[in-house]
Protein backbone atom coordinates (compact mmCIF):
# COMPACT_ATOMS: atom_id res chain seq x y z
CA UNK A 1 0.00 0.00 0.00
CA UNK A 2 1.31 3.53 -0.74
CA UNK A 3 2.58 5.77 2.05
CA UNK A 4 -0.25 7.12 4.17
CA UNK A 5 1.21 10.60 3.53
CA UNK A 6 -0.04 10.35 -0.06
CA UNK A 7 -3.75 9.96 0.63
CA UNK A 8 -4.73 10.19 -3.05
CA UNK A 9 -2.53 7.23 -4.00
CA UNK A 10 -3.64 5.27 -0.94
CA UNK A 11 -7.28 5.98 -1.75
CA UNK A 12 -6.82 4.95 -5.38
CA UNK A 13 -5.17 1.73 -4.19
CA UNK A 14 -7.82 0.78 -1.62
CA UNK A 15 -10.87 2.30 -3.30
CA UNK A 16 -12.36 3.14 0.08
CA UNK A 17 -12.07 5.72 2.83
CA UNK A 18 -10.28 3.79 5.55
CA UNK A 19 -9.67 5.34 8.96
CA UNK A 20 -5.95 6.07 8.27
CA UNK A 21 -6.77 7.70 4.91
CA UNK A 22 -9.55 9.75 6.47
CA UNK A 23 -7.19 10.87 9.26
CA UNK A 24 -4.59 11.92 6.69
CA UNK A 25 -7.11 13.93 4.67
CA UNK A 26 -8.26 15.68 7.83
CA UNK A 27 -4.69 16.32 9.01
CA UNK A 28 -3.72 17.80 5.65
CA UNK A 29 -6.89 19.74 4.83
CA UNK A 30 -8.75 20.30 8.13
CA UNK A 31 -12.28 21.64 7.69
CA UNK A 32 -11.93 21.58 3.89
CA UNK A 33 -11.15 17.87 4.11
CA UNK A 34 -14.16 17.23 6.34
CA UNK A 35 -16.50 19.06 3.96
CA UNK A 36 -14.98 17.16 1.02
CA UNK A 37 -15.49 13.77 2.68
CA UNK A 38 -19.10 14.67 3.43
CA UNK A 39 -19.79 15.84 -0.14
CA UNK A 40 -18.23 12.73 -1.69
CA UNK A 41 -20.08 10.36 0.64
CA UNK A 42 -23.38 12.19 0.08
CA UNK A 43 -23.16 11.84 -3.73
CA UNK A 44 -22.71 15.55 -4.35
CA UNK A 45 -19.94 15.08 -6.95
CA UNK A 46 -21.60 14.94 -10.35
CA UNK A 47 -19.92 14.20 -13.67
CA UNK A 48 -21.54 15.66 -16.77
CA UNK A 49 -20.31 15.35 -20.36
CA UNK A 50 -18.58 18.73 -20.12
CA UNK A 51 -17.78 19.31 -16.43
CA UNK A 52 -17.49 17.80 -12.99
CA UNK A 53 -19.70 19.71 -10.57
CA UNK A 54 -19.76 19.66 -6.78
CA UNK A 55 -23.04 20.64 -5.20
CA UNK A 56 -22.45 22.97 -2.28
CA UNK A 57 -24.99 24.28 0.20
CA UNK A 58 -25.50 27.54 -1.69
CA UNK A 59 -24.34 26.89 -5.25
CA UNK A 60 -22.75 24.37 -7.61
CA UNK A 61 -19.05 24.59 -8.38
CA UNK A 62 -17.24 23.46 -11.51
CA UNK A 63 -14.03 21.48 -11.00
CA UNK A 64 -11.72 20.92 -13.97
CA UNK A 65 -8.30 19.29 -13.68
CA UNK A 66 -8.08 20.09 -9.97
CA UNK A 67 -9.13 23.72 -10.42
CA UNK A 68 -12.41 25.11 -9.13
CA UNK A 69 -14.40 28.23 -9.88
CA UNK A 70 -15.27 28.90 -6.21
CA UNK A 71 -14.18 32.08 -4.45
CA UNK A 72 -12.11 30.13 -1.91
CA UNK A 73 -10.01 28.66 -4.71
CA UNK A 74 -9.70 31.94 -6.58
CA UNK A 75 -8.90 34.25 -3.65
CA UNK A 76 -7.86 32.38 -0.51
CA UNK A 77 -5.65 29.47 -1.52
CA UNK A 78 -2.07 29.19 -2.66
CA UNK A 79 -1.38 27.52 -6.00
CA UNK A 80 -0.58 24.15 -4.36
CA UNK A 81 -3.68 24.10 -2.10
CA UNK A 82 -7.11 22.71 -2.96
CA UNK A 83 -10.61 23.88 -2.06
CA UNK A 84 -13.02 21.35 -0.61
CA UNK A 85 -14.78 20.97 -3.97
CA UNK A 86 -11.57 19.79 -5.67
CA UNK A 87 -10.74 17.51 -2.73
CA UNK A 88 -14.26 16.04 -2.87
CA UNK A 89 -13.79 15.34 -6.57
CA UNK A 90 -10.48 13.57 -5.89
CA UNK A 91 -12.10 11.45 -3.19
CA UNK A 92 -15.25 10.59 -5.16
CA UNK A 93 -13.28 9.60 -8.26
CA UNK A 94 -11.06 7.23 -6.27
CA UNK A 95 -13.87 5.51 -4.36
CA UNK A 96 -16.34 5.27 -7.24
CA UNK A 97 -18.81 7.76 -5.77
CA UNK A 98 -19.13 10.11 -8.74
CA UNK A 99 -22.73 10.54 -9.86
CA UNK A 100 -22.56 10.30 -13.68
CA UNK A 101 -25.05 12.15 -15.90
CA UNK A 102 -25.13 11.62 -19.65
CA UNK A 103 -25.92 15.24 -20.44
CA UNK A 104 -24.13 18.55 -20.63
CA UNK A 105 -24.01 20.65 -17.48
CA UNK A 106 -24.05 23.79 -19.58
CA UNK A 107 -27.56 22.74 -20.73
CA UNK A 108 -28.71 21.81 -17.23
CA UNK A 109 -27.35 25.06 -15.78
CA UNK A 110 -29.63 27.07 -18.07
CA UNK A 111 -32.63 25.64 -16.20
CA UNK A 112 -31.33 26.47 -12.71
Amino acid sequence: MPEVDDWRAALADTGELTAPITERILAEHGDRGQRAIEAASEGRVKQYNDFTVVVGHEDEYIVEEGNCNCQDSQYNLDHDESCWHAIATDIAERVGEVDHHDMFYSEVRDFL
